[in-house]
């Protein structure tokens, strides 16, 4: 998609604009938010945007220098020079004008459950749960704990947490589907390989203006917590579970003491489910050709194999092997593979639109 040079200096006044309203010191509240809001979203387009508008600028004066004999050779050089670079530059551009996801800047609710596999599964999610805390905490982000169901060697047969940040859910919204490992289980005494698996989900989390929920659609019933957690359990009427009626949607909260704190927590992941509900009505075809070529997100999708003996990470949705398994599983390697899925989600999206233009 070659942007014209009108759209570059649309771009270019409608960021000084933003810009000099920001410096102003006249906005306040709501108007301050928003402002704020669009100037971080418009600034990479605004960057890139510059840097192709200058070069075009560059490009016509070096042409006009080739009628100066003098000037020729160096002129030709340098136009050979930006003539090779503008390309790619022209392309960073066009993907940066690709429609937003709404929920990209988001924060997110990770949902991980054991699958086949026992208490291997079980032991594998909690090494996912490690995964992503770890890249987590090199992103600058904050993970908070919503609910988890530990197993009794030592891992989760289901563990639910927020995580806060910028830019969450752009980064972790290709991560749901069915993550597979290959590795001898500590309880395997035979030395064999075995294969397990651990679903992922991730949720962009909506605001409580985004997503309304009546009284008369929720049904909330309170009973008696049970499992690990301390003197409470079995003691106190303190775990929730509140049923969304219109679509049947459950969840369970038993972590906290309180029965109110177990009810907002039990809330908050309600209304991620149901916002990922509207997201995915609303979307329609668009949304399957959004994830295309990196797979629909659907947790029943195999999306990724962690295979120990051989060390590496392989993601069936683009066809990438990674020799970092340690790494990855560190979450000190994990940006490289997230990175990737995000630059093929990104070239199919400018690829599909250039074929509709």
């Amino acid at each position: 998609m070659n942007v014209s040079n009108e759209r570059l200096a649309q771009i270019a006044q409608r960021f000084s604009e933003l810009e000099a309203r920001l410096a102003s010191g006249t906005l306040e509240g709501d108007d301050f938010v928003k402002a704020s809001r669009d100037y971080a979203e418009l600034e990479p387009v605004a960057r890139e945007a510059a840097d192709v508008s200058a070069m075009r600028a560059e490009l016509a004066e070096l042409r006009d220098m080739l009628a100066d004999p003098e000037m020729k050779a160096m002129a030709a050089e340098d136009i050979a020079r930006i003539e090779s670079d503008l390309p790619d530059a022209e392309a960073r551009l066009a993907i940066a004008l690709l429609p937003r996801d709404s929920a990209d800047a988001r924060p997110a609710m990770l949902e991980i459950r054991a699958g086949t596999g026992g208490d291997e599964a079980a032991l594998f999610a909690a090494d996912l749960f490690r995964m992503y805390e770890r890249y987590a905490a090199e992103q600058g982000w904050k993970v908070e704990t919503i609910s988890m169901n530990a197993s009794d060697i030592g891992g989760f047969k289901e563990v639910v947490a927020n995580v806060s940040g910028t830019g969450v859910f752009a980064k972790l919204k290709f991560e749901s589907g069915v993550h597979r490992v290959q590795r001898v289980p500590v309880t395997e005494s035979g030395g064999r390989i075995h294969t397990s698996a651990a679903t992922v989900a991730v949720l962009p989390e909506p605001d409580e203006v985004d997503v309304q929920i009546a009284d008369n659609d929720i049904k909330i019933d309170i009973y008696r917590a049970s499992g690990a957690g301390g003197q409470h359990v079995n003691t106190t009427d303190s775990a929730v579970r509140i049923t969304h009626l219109p679509s049947g949607i459950v969840v369970t909260q038993q972590d906290e003491r309180s029965q109110h704190k177990n009810k907002a927590k039990a809330m908050q992941v309600l209304r991620a489910r149901l916002y990922e509900k509207m997201r995915d009505e609303a979307h329609g075809a668009e949304a399957e050709a959004r994830k295309a070529m990196v797979g629909s997100g659907d947790r029943s999708e195999r999306i990724r194999t962690y295979n120990f003996p051989q060390g590496r990470v392989t993601d069936h949705r683009i066809g990438l092997t990674l020799h970092k398994l340690p790494e990855i599983l560190e979450g000190t390697g994990l940006g490289e593979m997230i990175d990737a899925l995000i630059a093929e989600d990104q070239a199919a999206r400018l690829a599909a639109q250039n074929e509709a233009a």
